[in-house]
């Protein structure tokens, strides 16, 4: 069984930055797809970012090009999502989850991690 277990998140300061960690563990999952979501207090989940395992091209959310880098790092089987110029709006909870390589829906994507706490203080 999979599991995807979330860490790094924390109190900063806006403008500062933040490094998210998703660590896989289980089975080896070669042929998935791992995706960055966050959800804010009173707000819906939404999608940041993707990165297949085996693929170079990562995949923003629109909204999400110019602040977030998504990155991988196959022998620590962990996925990466570096926030820059935090601001105030970027306070939620970060998940990982995962999806068939070719996902084509954001329904496609399980395996929730239970999530870490990002707060940017303004």
């Amino acid at each position: 069984q999979v599991q995807l277990q979330e860490s790094g998140g924390g109190l900063v300061q806006a403008g500062g930055s933040l490094r998210l960690s998703c660590t896989i563990s289980g089975r080896t999952f070669r042929n998935y797809a791992i995706g960055w979501f966050r959800q804010a207090p009173g707000k819906e989940r939404e999608f940041v970012a993707s990165i297949t395992w085996a693929g170079i091209i990562p995949y923003y959310a629109d909204s999400k090009k110019d602040r977030f880098t998504i990155s991988r790092d196959n022998d620590k089987m962990t996925v990466y999502l570096q926030v820059n110029s935090l601001r105030a709006e970027d306070t939620a909870v970060y998940y990982c989850a995962r999806a068939p390589q070719d996902w084509r829906r954001l329904e496609d994507f399980g395996s929730w991690g239970q999530g870490t706490q990002v707060t940017v203080a303004s």
